[in-house]
């Protein structure tokens, strides 16, 4: 039987991943739409032809639905996440998974307590160059990791959302967090992923330097950040994340430094992953693109979520790896408000 879903949220990620994503999926049934905007709403359930509700709660009182997709702005993830698992849907949620570690662990408890999964949408874990990667650190022909420095740059979300410079992105009500919840939680749970560790301290600097909400008034949420993390083994690197690169490309590079060689992500143009050697080696792997905002490619995170719940094992990307990456950056943030090193996962 296919796992019938709803959508809650047409905007960019909407309408650009999540809706079509269901709709290619052989294994869904798109049976739900919702969105505040009457217009929106009613323009993409004509195109997939399903219903439509602007208000998620009225959606969750009739509509037939296994699970529950929430893609919305940061502030409303956690009470839509928790309506829905209360109201015994199984629920994927964008990243950050919310915007404190309370919200977040409320969202376990929902989880647990209902006994549906939830996931959150990581998807950068997915895309072949990372699980390249993955599947070459997990080799340990690399040897032991030393550093890393990872990068996550694009011209921010006024080019991409739907609202542009109107977009609850720029505002601090409805995002609460800017480029730090945006792009730092992706690299955070990459990061993790790939060298296999937790992080244990963190210390940077969080920034507004350039980007303006539709008015031409400064925004009051970061647009760019820096920061240094240690592993609880001992690694040390850096992240720099960016709404302002307003060149001609999207930078989502990672290097990571090992006692057996170098491996590089995104930086080269042909192959995905490549690898240089202490030997003189050198590995090219042409494996698939890192998708991008005006390039995007199928994520896989669809495919997961519907795979979890067709064969009742929990997803890879649960809550809980959805908290702890979320906890990186909140401390990161604290660490940067407050001019200090601190401690993760107190």
């Amino acid at each position: 039987m296919p796992v019938k879903v709803a959508v809650i949220g047409c905007g960019a990620i909407g309408q650009r991943r999540h809706i079509p994503e269901a709709a290619a999926n052989m294994d869904v049934k798109l049976v739900a739409l919702v969105d505040i905007k009457k217009d929106r709403v009613e323009e993409f359930a004509k195109k997939y032809q399903t219903d439509a509700y602007t208000d998620y709660k009225d959606m969750l009182k009739k509509a037939d639905v296994d699970a529950v997709v929430v893609g919305t702005p940061n502030a409303v993830h956690a009470t839509q996440a928790i309506d829905a698992l209360n109201a015994g849907k199984h629920v994927l949620v964008e990243k950050p998974m919310a915007t404190t570690r309370e919200e977040a662990k409320a969202m376990l408890k929902a989880a647990e307590k209902n006994k549906r999964f939830l996931m959150v949408g990581q998807n950068q874990r997915l895309m072949p160059p990372h699980a390249k990667a993955k599947e070459i650190m997990e080799s340990g022909r690399l040897g032991k990791v030393l550093t890393f420095q990872t990068t996550f740059k694009h011209p921010g979300p006024d080019g991409w959302s739907v609202d542009g410079a109107k977009s609850w992105f720029f505002k601090k009500n409805e995002a609460v967090m800017g480029v730090t919840g945006d792009l730092g939680v992706h690299k955070a749970d990459l990061m993790r992923y790939l060298l296999g560790q937790e992080f244990d301290q963190v210390s940077g600097f969080v920034g507004t330097l350039d980007k303006k909400d539709d008015r031409g008034k400064p925004i009051q949420i970061d647009d760019n950040a820096f920061f240094a993390l240690r592993t609880k083994d001992g690694v040390i690197g850096t992240m720099t994340i960016s709404w302002t690169n307003y060149g001609q490309f999207e930078d989502n590079g990672t290097i990571i430094y090992c006692e057996n060689g170098v491996l590089m992500l995104g930086s080269d143009p042909q192959f995905g992953v490549v690898v240089n050697y202490r030997n003189g080696n050198k590995e090219y792997h042409k494996v698939g693109a890192i998708a991008t905002n005006t390039r995007q490619t199928n994520s896989g995170v669809m495919d997961m979520f519907v795979t979890a719940i067709q064969t009742n094992e929990p997803p890879p990307i649960d809550g809980n790896e959805g908290y702890k990456s979320l906890d990186v950056i909140l401390t990161a943030m604290e660490a940067a408000q407050q001019g200090k090193t601190l401690k993760i996962g107190k």
